[in-house]
């Protein structure tokens, strides 16, 4: 056990961030599962998000996650099944009023 103060909290947050990151690798692995078990539109999109997710804290390197993102996509194509692309939220920048 850590003596000195400032190691006992980074034990303490490496504890939370431990437990944090289980949730999220143990939510992806069911994702992908369930996208490899019944592969649709709606459990891959699920899976590339969780995917996406768990690069972005860190959890998977982004050239796995492509490696496994491209394997699912080529599920989706042997069942036969379209995939729709996701409506984008962004909105446009207005552009400057030139003067």
């Amino acid at each position: 056990m850590p003596v000195i103060k400032s190691a006992k909290k980074k034990l303490k947050k490496d504890k939370e961030r431990t437990q944090r990151n289980k949730i999220i690798s143990d939510n992806l692995k069911k994702a992908i599962k369930s996208a490899k078990k019944a592969p649709s539109e709606k459990t891959v999109r699920e899976a590339v998000i969780r995917i996406d997710k768990s690069v972005k804290n860190k959890l998977m390197h982004k050239n796995k996650a492509a490696r496994v993102k491209s394997k699912l996509s080529k599920l989706i194509k042997k069942t036969g099944t379209k995939i729709t692309p996701a409506k984008s939220k962004v909105t446009p920048k207005n552009k400057a009023k030139s003067a």
